[in-house]
This record gives structure tokens, sequence and C-alpha cells, in this order.
């Protein structure tokens, strides 16, 4: 037994070492070719994130934009230089301050794709572009003036595209004739500038050498920890081995997933009538689908034999007592509004804790902005209205207490597309009410991973819900979706309004159909709900009127067409009647932008 162990031992050794000695040659190959990348990768990647939506380049591994098709770096792989990704079937917004954040950037290409948005004044920081290629988009707006002062630049194509005015007209003063006949690609820097200063060798860049250094002192230290681990790791096995070859074997079991330890045997707890409730057996005996995972928790669709099926949110790595916990989750039962997912039960354990909704079938809004967006589904202003109206009244209830002068509030402290589902009515449901509450910093846990939805103060409070219920607002205005497109979607609508662009801002379905001009007075209140600051955001229920407000003019405005129309006719007297009794004129919101 001894010497498998050893011998095992040896191979694993062997080939550590052949990984370590390739591991030091690739870090001094990669060091070879130049300085770091850093700066430019994640402008680069930014701006990527913003065209890709979809992720159709699959990139999501790469960490070194010049080995992606279509991404040429210069000799020392030390910049950027051409971005050619045409018909790549793109669908985005056209980021241009990330961009152009791109130092050394010549050409870029991206003809023949689906990409949304504007070319704003930030285009102005691309000093070194030559080459400007976005024929065959959804650009839309005006071209900025600033394409002027782009000295070096000699081909511009931005035909078949949305612009609001005649673009050739501005092309003409922009770039002559002659340019705009054929666009020619930027020269190899290998061949159009042959006598150029020759590069530096990388072992005469004393940052390089440094950097190599700590490299294969980290590695070295990283071997060390490897094979000390590794030592104990072959222990554990020679136990397991010796146990195995114990005469007295116990059987192998398969434990269901959502099954806790057995060391605490806790039953199911309910906040439902007795005809809805049933067994910790029914529940670990039915079929669990996995929907989704991280390091904190799982999601579960569970079917039980009577077909009525639950979503399953398992907790884990919990530092909460099960008492603690029970208490909790007793609180947010107590919450019971139409807006706001109700509990089914829980069943608290110290190895894990499970809580049960009933499972809603229509999913969340995230899935029906992602259906959306792919045109599998529509998406009209008059449901956007209902549903941003159906979370601002689950909110408003919420916090209604803490006007009243209850102190004992949890707020939500995870508001995003995916935590807002749709019932069968497609009416707003706030699902994972309370449970930011296991998870604040003082506990040794961080708080729940929101991206863009999180306010800049982190903070478990209603002005902090405020704010990411703002984000979901500009993402109902603009159709645009952060938990999968990771766009800063917050900056970029200020840089739109910032450069008297407010109108671009929102989707094609808003713009079309929103003929009371409601949606500018949802983006007034949803850029005051994602202020920097907490004092200059609204609370709950300033949302929520702004919203009401907003609704009432639409079904007014919608009222007064319907009854124009019906007039119009001449054979419906009453219609008629009804509509002389309508105003001519509906006051609506306003907008300052």
């Amino acid at each position: 037994m001894k010497n498998k162990i050893d011998y095992a031992m040896v191979q694993f050794l062997r080939r550590l070492f052949h990984f370590s000695m390739i591991s030091i040659f690739s870090m001094i190959m990669l060091c070879s070719r130049g300085e770091s990348l850093s700066s430019d990768s994640h402008s680069f990647f930014t701006f990527l994130k913003a065209i890709d939506h979809n992720n159709v380049l699959n990139i999501s591994k790469i960490s070194y934009p010049c080995l992606i098709n279509g991404v040429r770096c210069n000799s020392n792989a030390t910049n950027i230089v051409d971005i050619k990704l045409d018909n790549m079937n793109l669908s985005g917004i056209f980021d241009a301050y990330s961009l152009c954040r791109i130092q050394k950037l010549k050409v870029v290409s991206l003809a023949n794709n689906n990409i949304k948005g504007t070319i704003s004044n930030s285009i102005l920081h691309c000093r070194r572009l030559v080459h400007l290629n976005v024929t065959n988009n959804q650009l839309s707006g005006r071209l900025p003036k600033s394409l002027r002062r782009l000295k070096y630049l000699k081909n511009l194509d931005v035909s078949k595209n949305n612009f609001s005015t005649n673009y050739m007209a501005q092309i003409s003063k922009l770039v002559s004739k002659s340019d705009l006949d054929t666009i020619q690609p930027t020269p190899s820097p290998l061949t159009s500038n042959k006598t150029s200063k020759k590069p530096r060798p990388w072992y005469a860049n004393i940052e390089i050498l440094l950097g190599l250094g700590l490299g294969i002192g980290l590695l070295l230290s990283s071997l060390y920890f490897m094979v000390k681990k590794s030592s104990k790791l072959m222990e554990e096995i020679e136990v397991k081995k010796n146990h195995l070859d114990s005469p007295i074997k116990k059987p192998i079991t398969h434990e269901v997933r959502l099954k806790g330890g057995d060391s605490n045997n806790s039953e199911l707890v309910f906040f439902v009538e007795d005809h809805e409730r049933f067994k910790l057996e029914d529940l670990l005996r039915a079929k669990a689908d996995l929907r989704s995972e991280n390091f904190w928790s799982s999601l579960f669709k569970v079917k039980l034999e009577n077909n009525v099926e639950y979503a399953v949110k398992r907790l884990k790595n919990l530092k909460v007592s099960c008492d603690e916990f029970g208490e909790t989750l007793r609180k947010i039962s107590k919450v019971k509004h139409k807006n706001i997912l109700p509990l089914v039960g829980y069943r608290s354990t110290d190895e894990e804790k499970l809580i049960i909704y009933k499972y809603q079938s229509n999913g969340s809004l995230l899935n029906l902005l992602n259906d959306y967006i792919a045109r599998r589904k529509d998406f009209p202003w008059k449901l956007r209205l209902n549903i941003a109206c159906g979370i601002a009244r689950g909110l408003a209830f919420i916090y209604k207490k803490l006007d009243e002068g209850e102190e004992n509030i949890i707020p939500h402290g995870n508001i995003k597309l995916s935590n807002i589902l749709l019932n069968d009515k497609n009416e707003a449901l706030i699902s994972e009410h309370g449970l930011s509450k296991f998870f604040e910093p003082n506990r040794g846990t961080p708080l729940f991973s929101t991206d863009g939805y999180t306010a800049p103060e982190k903070s478990l409070t209603e002005k902090g819900d405020v704010y990411s219920f703002g984000v979901i607002l500009l993402e109902l205005l603009t159709g645009q979706s952060i938990e999968v497109s990771r766009i800063d979607l917050v900056r970029w609508v200020r840089s739109m309004v910032r450069e008297e662009w407010t109108g671009e801002v929102f989707d094609k379905e808003v713009r079309e159909n929103d003929h009371d001009q409601g949606a500018f007075s949802l983006l007034n209140i949803a850029l005051l709900c994602v202020s920097r600051s907490q004092q200059n955001r609204p609370n709950v229920g300033e949302i929520l009127n702004t919203i009401e407000g907003v609704m009432n003019a639409h079904e007014q405005q919608q009222m007064e067409i319907s009854a124009s129309k019906c007039c119009s006719n001449g054979t419906n007297q009453e219609c008629c009647s009804l509509h002389q009794i309508i105003p001519d004129t509906w006051d609506s919101p306003g907008s300052n932008y």
C-alpha cells in the first residue's frame, strides 16, 4: 500500500513540475511581448459587453484581447490598433466612451450588425482614428460635430442607419468624396513605418523584470503549498483505503439534493392553510430541477406527486441560528400584499435552510425582457407601466410601517429583474423579500451581488431599494437588461441626457406608443432614484404617486383616442357623447430634459 502511495506521489509531483515549467515559460513569453495590455483590455471588454449583449462572440473565458478574431494589436502587443467585427450578429449599444479609451485605436469596423444607440461626443477622444465603418446597423440620433475634430479620420461610413438628419450632408463636411468611395484598411505597422525606432527588448525593461520575478516567486510559493496539501491528501486517501479494506462496509446511499444533514431532523414549518401543506417526505421524493446556483444558495423547481409546483430556495453557509432564521421568516410572512410573493413555508437545520414559495410559471421580468429583446414576445408600454406600478406598490407596502413609526422593518436589499416574478395575469410579484437580512456584512457574509443595481453606499435601507428600483425603471424605458449585457446603464442614460439626446434613450416600443409623454416623467423620477446621494432620492411613496399619475394620464389618453375614433365613424351617438365629455387635452407630467 505504501509503495502505491509513494508512486502516486511521484507521479503527482512530476506533473506538478511540468506544469510549473510551462507556466514559467508562458510568463516569460508573455513578458517578452511588451508592456501590459491592462488599460486597453479593460476598455475593450467594457465596449464589447456593450455591443454584444447576447455574447455571440463567446469570449467570457478570454482575457487577452489580441487572441480574438478581428482584433489586431501592434507588433509589441502593447496596444489594440484594429477592431473588425463585421457580420457578427452583434446586438447592443454603441459605447463610444469605452471605445475611445483604447489609446492607439486606428480602425473600427462594425458593419452589418444590429447595434443600437448613438455616436456620442465621446468619439472625440478617438484621436488616432483613421477608419470608422458602422454601416447597416440601427444607430440613431445626430452625428456629433466632434467628428470634424478627428484630424486623422480619412474613411467614414455611417450609411444604412437611423440617423435623424441627412448623414451624407454631414459627411461631406468631414471627409472628401474620394475618401467615401472606397474604404481602405490601415496599413500594418510592420510595413507602414520601416524606419520607426526599434522597441526595447523585454529584458531591458525593469518593470517587466520585476513583474517576472514577482510572478515566479508567487508560483514557487503556490507549489510549496500544493505539495504540502498533496501530502495531506495522500494521507486521507490511505485512511479511506484502509476503511474500504475493512471487513465492515457501509452501504452506499444516494441522498436527495434538497435533503439536509441528518444531525437535525427538523420538519417543515408552513404559513399557509392546512389543505396546502405537505410532508417533508413528499418534498424529498419530488422531482427537483436545479434552476440557478451560487456559493450561497441554489434555486429548485419542485413538482410534488399531486402536480403542484413550488420554488425552493436552499441557503447554505449562513451564520444564522435556527431560532433566528425562523423568527425572521415569521416576520416576513406577515408582510402580505398582492405584489409581494408570499411565503409558503421553510425548513431550518444546522446544515442548510430551505425556503418554499409557490412557483410562477410566467417566469421573471428578466425572462420577459430577454424574450422581448430576442423578438420572441411583445412588451407593450401599458404592460411596462402596470409592472412598474406593481413593484412600487409592493415596496410602498413594505415601507409603510416605517412611515408609521415601526422600526423593525426588513429592507429587501436585492431588487433586480430576476427577483420580480410575474403571475398568470402578468402582475409583478416581488420575490425574496427579507433574505438580505441574512447577508449583512456584520455576519461575515457579503451583500447580495446585484452588479449594476446596488446603490453606491451599499446599504440595506429604503433609499438603497429606491436606487435599485430606479435601475429597473431605466431598463423598462430603454429596453435593455443589465443582468445580461452588464452595461453601465445609469452612466449611459446620464450621458445621453447631458448631451441633449434624451429622446434616443427610449426603446422603440416606448417611443411609438407613449402618446402622452409619460415616459419623460418616468425618466425624471428614475434619474432621481439613481442619484449618487441618498438625500436626493425620493421615497417609495413619491415614486408610486408619479407612476400612478402617468398610468392615469395614459388611460385617459387611450379613452380619448378610442372615443375619437368611435365618434368619427358617425354611427354611435352614445360614443360621440362620451367624446364630448372628455377634455381636448390632458395635463401630462413634463420633463426638464
